[in-house]
């Protein structure tokens, strides 16, 4: 019985990979036609007479409530030049992003065949790490100064559990969130659930479109937090049961086991120094994962599942 259960495993691996690669193949002959707009660059190389035709050009760049006088003080200004400076230091071309952009979209574009690949434009703005990528139908709007690496000085005033992930490698990651936000439809949070399914489908979705990204840059962990999750996934997945928090509508929960934070707050001072944060978006991406396995379910109808489809057809069970 013990082999024939080990049988059926690893037949259940080799579809799944059959099927991930068929897919993959198919991804790649898409063709998505795009470059990557340095406005960050042409706004640090423009003159005051040539604001005009900058305006013009970028129009979304270029909030109506201020007057010209106050573009013209930003070209000049010794804190935006000096950020402008750094960015280019850091990104004197994006080959490398292009690349990885590139993947999403394509992603994107199998999965959702009337997308259209929007115009990617790159700029700065004094590190609002709240909104590194902002994304509408046409237009991709990506904060390279939020990228400039997890030491950079600029970054010194920002607590380190935040500015871990202002790496470029987390460019696609944001991206892909970003448009997973787009496509998910979920009435209002109210339980500790909700939270955790409203991620897991932003996880879930941010890893189909990176597939050979790695669970913990998915997710924004070290693999050191990653692997302690997981193994941890069965002791977590209790202490949420016992104590009737899934259902629970306090208003603390998310700020304990959802939001950025150094570490979740569990109230046990040996669990919660090896914690990482955000712990109930890790157990919300294995419901919804245990979900799209055990359903025959598209990408798309997932995402508009509410919470209770979701977790009662998941059948989830911690793995350790």
């Amino acid at each position: 019985m013990k082999k024939y259960m080990i049988f059926l495993v690893v037949i259940g691996v080799l579809l799944a990979c059959n099927t991930e690669s068929k897919i993959e193949a198919e991804v790649a002959g898409i063709q998505v036609d795009f470059t990557i707009e340095r406005f960050d660059l042409a706004f640090g190389a423009a003159t005051p007479q040539e604001l005009p035709k900058l305006k013009k050009a970028y129009p979304f760049m270029f909030s109506d409530r201020y007057e010209d006088a106050f573009w013209i003080d930003r070209m000049t200004d010794t804190i935006q030049v000096e950020l402008r400076q750094e960015t280019k230091k850091e990104f004197p071309d994006l080959k490398q992003e292009k690349l990885a952009l590139k993947g999403v979209f394509q992603h994107l574009k199998y999965y959702y065949p009337n997308f259209k690949t929007p115009r990617v434009v790159t700029t700065t703005s004094n590190v609002d790490y709240r909104n590194k990528v902002i994304v509408t139908d046409t237009i991709v709007l990506i904060s390279l100064d939020t990228y400039l690496g997890k030491d950079h000085k600029f970054y010194q005033g920002i607590q380190k559990y935040l500015r871990a992930n202002f790496e470029r490698k987390q460019i696609p990651v944001d991206l892909a969130k970003a448009y997973a936000q787009k496509h998910i439809q979920q009435e209002q949070n109210k339980t500790l659930l909700d939270e955790m399914v409203y991620y897991g489908k932003q996880l879930y979705f941010a890893k189909s479109m990176l597939p050979n990204t790695s669970n913990a840059e998915i997710m924004g962990y070290t693999e050191a937090d990653f692997q302690w999750a997981e193994s941890n996934e069965s002791n977590i997945w209790r202490y949420f049961l016992e104590r009737e928090l899934l259902y629970s509508t306090d208003s603390k929960l998310p700020g304990r086991f959802i939001n950025p934070a150094p570490f979740s707050k569990f109230q046990l001072e040996e669990i919660d120094k090896a914690s990482p944060g955000q712990i109930g978006q890790y157990l919300g991406w294995q419901i919804v994962n245990a979900y799209m396995e055990n359903n025959a379910v598209t990408l798309n109808n997932m995402l508009l599942q509410p919470t209770e489809v979701i977790f009662n057809n998941s059948k989830f069970k911690p793995k350790r």
